[in-house]
Order: C-alpha cells, then structure tokens, then sequence
C-alpha cells in the first residue's frame, strides 16, 4: 500500500494513544514502518490504544507532552523519525471552554514545538500536521470550506487550530518553503477533516461514545444538538488521506507542501439526530431523547468542507458513506465486549476500508 513509502522507515506519532492516533499507528505497523509513539498516557483504558494491545505492536511507546520541547527534541534525536504526524491535541470544543487556557497551549505550543523539531532536526525531512475543519471561520453557509478560506472559530478550541494553521503557514514560508527545498530539505503540509467516528473512542461529550455508554448502561441516548450537521465519516477516511500526504511529501516535496481537506460525499452532511437514530437501529436497541438546551455554550450548528483539492491532488475521496461509517464503528463495539485483543479487528477493518486510490 502507498507504494511501499512507510516500509522500513521510522515514523513518529505525536497523540498515539488517543483515538485517531491509534488507528494511525495501527495502520502504518501494517506497512511496515517503524513507529515511535509519543503522548500523554490514554484517556480511556477502553479505547482503541488499549484494547488493540497497540504498544506490543510499535518500535518505542513513549509518555511525554508536546509542550515539552526538550523532551521531544530529546526523543526524535535517539529515534531519528524520518517523517512526523502530529495528531496530539485537546481536540474537544466543550472541554475547551472548561479549559481554554490548557486547550491553546496544547494545540498551539505543542504544535509550534513540532516544527520547531523539525526545523532543528536533521533527520526530519516531512511532517503533516493535522488541525482540523474548526479552523475555519464559521459562517454557516451551506457550500463547503475551501482551503484558501478564511481561519477563524468563536469557541477557544476552534481559535487553537485557526491559530495553529497560521502558525504552520508562517513557518512553511519562512523556513521550508516548497520553492527552496533543495536548501532546508524539509516539506510541511497541514490537513483539516470533518467529525470523526469510528471503533474506540471513548472522550467525553463526543456523540458516539456517548451513545455507547448509554446503550450499555440502558439509558436513553440524550442529544443536546439534534439539528446540527456535521461533515460525518469514519475514522479511516481522513487518515486515509493523511498517509497518502505524507507519501506525497516524501514523493514530490515541492508540490504537496501544502494544506488539504478531508471530508465525507456531500450526502454524509446530516444532522447528529440521524446519525444517532441510524445508530440506534443497527445497535438493536435503545432510545433517544432531545436534550437540546437553549443556554448551553455557543457550538456551529452547520458546517461542510469542500474536498475538490484532494480529490484532484491526491486522487482521494471518501469511500464509505454514512450508514456504513455508522455500522463500521458498531461493529468495533461489539467486538470489544467479547474480545481481548482488537488489534486484528483493527486490521482487518483496515483491509476492508482498503488502499483504494494508491497508483
């Protein structure tokens, strides 16, 4: 898969613990790589990270934080990673209002930290930093967002990653710009994805484990945003996309220095009420409630990305729809109340989703 671009190489994952994370790191095992996990220790002893037994499966499993420069120049000096994705993040809008002060630093410092490893290392030769579709400026419009669209976000998590990507731009151009990579060696992209679902994720206030817990516990499902929609898709689809930037930047460093959007077929858009009733009837069982609340803190009821730059650069679209996302990531659940190690339903969820654009 991608060419055989990972195999052999030592690929650092920033977050590797976390939900996208793992997966990732899961993945790029599949393909050879050598991977040097690096995060603060996992939210949930349920989630992805543990219930694969993923650190049996990775090169080094490291604790640290991104906010400690030291620590993480420290480790990407005795592991010399050929290429960095940098996933680690507090990635919840609600806790960013709870925590904005921790929600900056994380998401900006850790990231300013990473490039400037990058800058500072030798070994490093490509890095993709992921943000997400937040950093745009909300204004509720109906047509998605493009990548040359406005940064922006009224909440402090959304203001982090708008804040991150202007960062990352700056340090492109003046320190790995494309047009003098013969120089500095070095090519950055940043890549932007829809609302994530997928087998393992267990953070709070994020709807599917949301849903998880209360059909397990046999409570009603409570919907505090039933009419907002979201570019849905499964965690495979991003990352997808993810491994094949990075194929690129290894590939063809001038051209694909730059940013991307990954998000669902427009068909995908739909509220959280049908995506939870779409869950609620494959799940077999359960009920939902509107818990919508009129004071609750500001969150963008409507937001679309347009996906017409990967598409043409990258050959890449999302290959799952909605209701296949949906059953995908109910199937994981189940499997992990039965099994002990997920790691090979991991994979084999993986060959399923398969490398369906690498030429």
């Amino acid at each position: 898969m991608y060419n055989d671009a990972y195999k052999g190489k030592t690929v650092l994952v920033t977050g590797h613990t976390g939900f996208k994370g793992s997966w990732l790191a899961i993945w790029l095992t599949m393909m050879g790589a050598r991977v040097v996990g690096y995060a603060l220790d996992p939210y949930s002893g349920k989630g992805n990270y543990c219930a694969s037994h993923l650190s049996e499966h990775l090169h080094a499993d490291l604790r640290g934080d991104v906010r400690d420069l030291e620590t993480l120049s420290a480790t990407i000096e005795k592991y010399q990673p050929e290429i960095v994705f940098h996933l680690a993040a507090q990635a919840l809008v609600r806790t960013s209002y709870e925590q904005p002060k921790n929600t900056f630093e994380t998401n900006i410092m850790g990231s300013l930290n990473v490039l400037e490893c990058v800058r500072k290392h030798d070994c490093l030769k490509a890095a993709v930093m992921i943000t997400s579709d937040k950093c745009y400026e909300n204004r509720e419009q109906i047509w998605g967002y493009k990548e040359t669209d406005r940064m922006g976000g009224e909440d402090p998590y959304s203001a982090s990653k708008g804040c991150a990507e202007l960062m990352i731009h700056a340090y492109r151009q003046s320190y790995f710009n494309p047009a003098r990579h013969a120089e500095h060696g070095k090519a950055v992209a940043s890549v932007r994805a829809g609302n994530v679902i997928g087998g393992g994720d267990w953070s709070a206030n994020r709807i599917i484990p949301d849903c998880i817990r209360s059909l397990e516990e046999g409570k009603p499902i409570q919907v505090r945003n039933p009419k907002a929609t979201r570019p849905w898709e499964h965690v495979l689809e991003p990352l997808s996309g993810y491994l094949r930037v990075g194929q690129r930047l290894m590939e063809d460093p001038v051209r694909y220095a730059t940013c991307f959007n990954f998000g669902p077929q427009l068909k995908a858009n739909k509220t959280v009420m049908e995506v939870v009733q779409t869950l609620v009837e494959y799940y077999g069982k359960g009920s939902v409630v509107d818990a919508s609340n009129p004071n609750a803190v500001h969150e963008n009821t409507l937001l679309n990305l347009d996906v017409t730059k990967a598409y043409t650069m990258l050959q890449w679209e999302a290959r799952w729809g909605l209701q296949e996302a949906v059953h995908k990531t109910v199937d994981w659940y189940k499997a992990a109340l039965t099994k002990e190690d997920m790691y090979d339903f991991c994979v084999k969820q993986i060959n399923e989703h398969g490398d369906h654009f690498a030429r």
